[in-house]
Formats: structure tokens, sequence, C-alpha cells
């Protein structure tokens, strides 16, 4: 599906992981790691990439054993997230392709932000690594609004962040909870067909307002909302 916005786009969002940054090589090293410090032995971290938009709670269950008891997947969590803080931009870059369009919205004068279900305390060392938490004009992280996505909070408070209306903003998601947080806040909402995608829930079935397959796909829509047309 491709859409124009209601009104020319004055600040565009993004998710953080499978959106902006290619977080996957670390995040697997991390739960690699976790996993061997528990003794659950190596993970085939192949199967990892659709599972990162749902969290690292489901990371950990679907990964491990299923004979897992709850304190052995709350404990790997722990030792996950603590691997991973430690290690949190080693492998990890931008997609390709993304720096050309957040130069392309900085050059024209449109504001942009983060909006994750990542906490804070990963978010901004993650942001700082990757040279754009100065670049960003807001940042909303997973437990910086009342709800994570897909409920419409954390989308609403980077509008009013920005001071402006969700009808001007532009959210751009991986995951089918971006596009129901999206589309429940009220803002123009695209799938980012190159993210960490599950095979058997394609971005065309989200509802998204726009469907596009590469940043430089996005960009090619951007200039054409930008421009009005």
């Amino acid at each position: 599906m491709t859409a124009e916005p209601a009104r020319r786009p004055e600040a565009l969002l993004f998710d953080l992981d499978g959106t902006l940054a290619d977080t996957l090589p670390d995040l697997a090293d991390a739960l690699d790691r976790a996993a061997r410090d528990a003794g659950a032995g190596t993970v085939d971290t192949t199967r990892l990439r659709p599972l990162v938009s749902r969290g690292s709670r489901e990371m950990i269950a679907t990964m491990l054993s299923p004979a897992a008891d709850q304190e052995q997947l709350d404990c790997t969590r722990r030792r996950f997230l603590a691997r991973y803080r430690e290690r949190i931009a080693v492998r990890t870059r931008l997609f390709p392709g993304i720096e050309s369009v957040l130069v392309t919205l900085e050059g024209l004068g449109v504001r942009w932000g983060v909006v994750t279900n990542k906490h804070a305390w990963l978010t901004e060392p993650l942001l700082e690594s990757l040279e754009l938490s100065r670049r960003a004009a807001c940042v909303v992280s997973g437990d910086t609004a009342t709800h994570p996505k897909p409920h419409p909070a954390p989308l609403l408070l980077a509008c009013d962040c920005l001071s402006v209306a969700p009808s001007a903003a532009v959210y751009v998601g991986d995951a089918r909870s971006d596009i129901e947080s999206g589309r429940a806040a009220g803002v123009t909402t695209v799938s980012a067909g190159w993210g960490y995608l599950d095979p058997g829930d394609p971005p065309t079935g989200w509802g998204a307002d726009v469907d596009v397959d590469t940043p430089h796909d996005l960009l090619a829509w951007i200039h054409r909302a930008l421009a009005g047309r």
C-alpha cells in the first residue's frame, strides 16, 4: 500500500532495532554468551532475527530449551541484558541507506526522532555509540511513556515532545506492533521491509499507510511527501 500523509510531514519517527540500526549481531553474541554462562550451551542464533521485535523475554523463551523453567529463563535474561550492555555497539551499524535518509531530513529542516521499546538504559548508550543521540530531536524508550508499543502512548509522547500534531508525523517501523501503535496514535505509518521481519507475517498485511522495501525507497517517498504529491 502507498499513500500520502494527511498533511506535509513535520517530523519522522523511527523504531530503533531493525529499522534504524542492525543490532542483531550484538544481540546474538550477547544471547549466546548468556546461554553459555547459564550452562545452556550454544544457541542457534540464526533463528533470532524475527524474534528481535518481540523483546528479550520472548527471545530468551524461544531460543532456550523448552525444558527451561522460569527461574532459568529469568536468570538467562538478566545475564543476556548485562552482556548486551557491556558490548552494545561492537558490530551494530546503521542499515545501509539510513544515514542518507537522516542527512536528507536534517538538510531539509525536518526533525526526526526515535521511538523504541528498548529501555532507556540500553537505548541511550546505543544511540551515543552510533553518534545519533545529539542528532535526534526526541527519544522515547520503552520505559519512557506510560505504556510501550503497541499502545499509542510512546508515539503520542514523541509528538508532544516535538510539538507536532500526530497527523503531521510519520512513524517507520519493522514490526506489526509499530504499525498498530502508529495507527492508534493517528500518525502516518511506514513499514520497513529491510527489518527483522517474520516470514509468516509479511508487512503487506499490517495495514501500514506505506510499505517500502529499502531505505532508498523510503527516501524517495519522503521527497514526494514533502513536495506535497
